[in-house]
């Protein structure tokens, strides 16, 4: 596809086939590498090569990438998909209403961080300019037509991202996360100060009884991550995974690969009984963020869960000197835990002028109706309330 005699646009079936240096540039739009772990080249490719994102598990691969002349100003990870696992924005039943109005919805188009619900720059520029993030969406659009797809989905974008969809005429959808905030905390007791008391008492109750039965936990990152680490984490990833939804979207492969390519963003919280390790939390860093991602046991042992994926996440924030923790998708028992509501975001284009207005007007209901939730949810976070 040509956009114009300046700007030639092409579409990969894979990120081996974009140079790793190309693609993290754009994705570092400027700074020394992608501030976003998941952009990272490394990722895309492990995703990949490991088997958990390719055509036969319904992901394919259709990577938009804009060059003016011989550079690469402009990339869009785009997936041809046959289903809608593994997104955290379900179209489910915008499915549904068009196949059983005659469409057919599948294949579609997804411009995502596969199985990751955290948001991500999806329109990755070489300069803040809005050209080429424009010829990026209408590249998107030009490939859902060619390729027959009923639609394209960007989820998890950033406000600016929604910004220029809106203006491209996409559709938006928003929901809700809980993200935790570093206010300059100087440890996790200094956290607790801005809470109210009843729930100061009720965190420390529950890190204490984590641990009271003489666990231990370890920070792993780095040249420390070994095979046997990953060994018992991908046990426990197993066992929680096959009980949420049936069966897992990584494979063991996936998490030796990552390990050799960006063992400096990743952080396995290990919780350990004696010499086993019993549970274990999966945390990506960022340039300023700690991403919470995927955690599992092989015992069920009371407030575990929390410690690991939410109080050592806010530890270790402190200790780096983070700003904030993404704890990943859904779970409003995180408010209790000092993680506030955030608004996330995803941008919308159907084809079928039928179908593109059904769900714009649901879209119109259901955003007042995240809002509405997302004021009301603020009234039940922990923090103490202002004199003023």
């Amino acid at each position: 596809m040509t956009a114009s005699a300046e700007l030639t646009i092409s579409v990969h079936p894979d990120a081996a086939s974009i140079p790793a240096h190309e693609w993290n540039r754009l994705a570092a739009n400027g700074t020394e590498g992608p501030p976003n772990p998941f952009l990272d080249h490394a990722f895309f490719l492990a995703l990949e090569q490991s088997g958990c994102a390719t055509g036969k598990t319904g992901w394919q691969p259709q990577h938009i990438l804009i060059r003016r002349g011989d550079e690469a100003i402009g990339l869009m990870p785009m997936f041809l998909k046959s289903h809608s696992m593994g997104e955290y924005v379900f179209d489910h039943a915008w499915a549904d209403a068009f196949e059983r109005a005659g469409g057919r919805y599948y294949p579609k188009l997804q411009s995502s961080v596969p199985f990751t619900p955290a948001t991500a720059p999806k329109l990755l520029a070489a300069d803040d300019g809005i050209e080429t993030r424009m010829a990026l969406l209408g590249a998107a659009e030009t490939l859902a037509e060619r390729l027959g797809a009923s639609s394209v989905h960007a989820t998890f974008v950033p406000e600016a991202e929604e910004t220029l969809a809106r203006e491209a005429g996409w559709l938006v959808r928003h929901d809700t996360q809980f993200h935790w905030t570093n206010e300059g905390f100087a440890n996790f007791d200094d956290f607790l100060t801005i809470l109210q008391s009843r729930k100061r008492k009720a965190i420390r109750r529950e890190r204490r009884e984590a641990l009271a039965d003489g666990l231990s936990v370890e920070w792993v990152t780095g040249s420390d991550l070994t095979e046997a680490h990953w060994d018992a984490f991908f046990a426990f990833y197993m066992d929680t995974g096959s009980r949420k939804w049936g069966r897992p979207y990584l494979n063991r492969e996936f998490f030796s690969r990552i390990s050799e390519t960006m063992a400096d963003r990743i952080l396995l919280v290990m919780a350990r009984d004696g010499d086993d390790y019993i549970a274990g939390a999966l945390n990506f860093i960022g340039t300023d963020t700690l991403f919470g991602r995927n955690w599992g046991a092989v015992r069920d042992v009371p407030f575990l869960h929390f410690e690991l994926c939410y109080y050592q996440a806010i530890d270790f924030a402190i200790e780096r000197g983070l700003k904030r923790v993404e704890a990943g998708a859904q779970g409003e028992h995180k408010l209790a835990r000092g993680y506030g509501p955030q608004t996330t975001r995803s941008i919308h284009f159907i084809t079928h002028p039928g179908l593109r207005r059904a769900v714009a007007d649901y879209l119109n209901e259901e955003r007042r109706a995240v809002a509405m939730h997302s004021e009301a949810l603020e009234t039940y976070t922990p923090f103490r309330k202002s004199d003023g």
